[in-house]
């Protein structure tokens, strides 16, 4: 049996190995090698001529200081030091292998843990009930957390990865997270059935919107909301009377006072149909875009893939669901 270099000397051979300086393929010849115990052989195993192993064996001699295959009373044997490397050796390859060949697998019916999302309540009013319908049906295992925020708390949040993916709309974003677009909402007025503006042939323009005291829904509280910023675009602003950090109390307000909302498509339909509110397109041409963001590093982490697929199928049947309202 041929070694190609069998017979040199221990003083001839380095120091121990250092991971340092040896690759994946040199492993592989090593392994194929032990298992064989001939250069000839491993060389067909491999497709490699025989110079070409003998040659990395004399490596893997000189980087592990050790001869590997000696001679022995029927042919070349492996020394003690390749008997006790070789089954360990084989096991790791063969994980390694295992571990960039597989594909990995989610299976959504099988999932645990929380799925973690933000959103501004707006969002919540309409996407997390059908969400949350869908997850019981499709990944019953799996809890889902919703934390309100708005856009500069979402970008933290997604940055401290606090959330797995942040609804909203997002002016701009850093060059680390992804972003899609999921809809493009109008915007309504949401006021008290007997409302002043609704009277018959009182005029509906927005001048007469802006004319009574306003319901503001900020999460953090603030005075001004994304209506007020496209207000000022066209050189409008509104009086804030209240305002609040979610819709708890929102259609109470409402419904006690002259005060008006203005709040997207989607989430004045949940108020109006809830608690008997009336609603009216908002006489002004501007709108809300509505995008989720996560980080690049989910792109292909199939677990948050299929969290955005569910996202996206709830944002689609809303809108189908709106216009079959607005057909009938």
């Amino acid at each position: 049996m041929d070694t190609g270099n069998a017979g040199h000397s221990a003083h001839e051979f380095g120091h121990p190995m250092n991971l340092g300086n040896i690759d994946l393929n040199l492993l592989k010849v090593l392994d194929v090698l032990l298992v064989e115990g001939s250069v000839t052989r491993a060389g067909k195993r491999l497709g490699r001529s025989q110079p070409a192993v003998s040659s990395a064996l004399q490596r893997l001699q000189h980087l592990l200081g050790d001869e590997l295959l000696v001679r022995g009373p029927e042919g070349f044997v492996l020394t003690a030091r390749a008997e006790a490397i070789r089954g360990p050796l084989h096991e790791a390859l063969g994980l390694v292998e295992s571990c960039v060949s597989t594909k990995p697998r989610f299976d959504p019916a099988k999932a645990t843990g929380v799925f973690r999302l933000s959103m501004p309540d707006r969002l919540s009013l309409a996407l997390i009930p059908p969400l949350l319908d869908r997850m019981q049906q499709l990944a019953p295992g799996a809890t889902l957390q919703v934390t309100t925020a708005d856009r500069r708390q979402a970008l933290e949040l997604i940055d401290e990865q606090r959330v797995d993916l942040a609804l909203g709309c997002f002016d701009e974003r850093p060059p680390h997270l992804n972003a899609e677009i999921l809809m493009q909402e109008d915007l309504f007025c949401v006021v008290r059935r007997g409302h002043p503006i609704l009277r018959r042939g009182a005029k509906y323009e927005i001048e007469r919107v802006l004319s009574f005291p306003h319901l503001v829904v900020s999460a953090t509280g603030n005075w001004r909301a994304i209506f007020d910023e496209l207000l000022s675009r066209h050189g409008l602003q509104r009086r804030a009377l209240v305002a609040v950090t979610n819709f708890t109390v929102v259609p109470h307000l409402l419904d006690r006072s002259d005060m008006i909302g203005v709040f997207t498509r989607h989430a004045a339909r949940v108020i109006e149909e809830t608690f008997g509110l009336v609603t009216r397109p908002l006489p002004l041409a501007v709108s809300i875009e509505t995008a989720m963001i996560w980080q690049l590093r989910y792109d292909s982490d199939l677990k948050f893939e299929w969290l955005r697929q569910q996202v996206r199928a709830v944002c689609r049947e809303i809108a189908t669901n709106a216009r079959q309202r607005r057909g009938s």
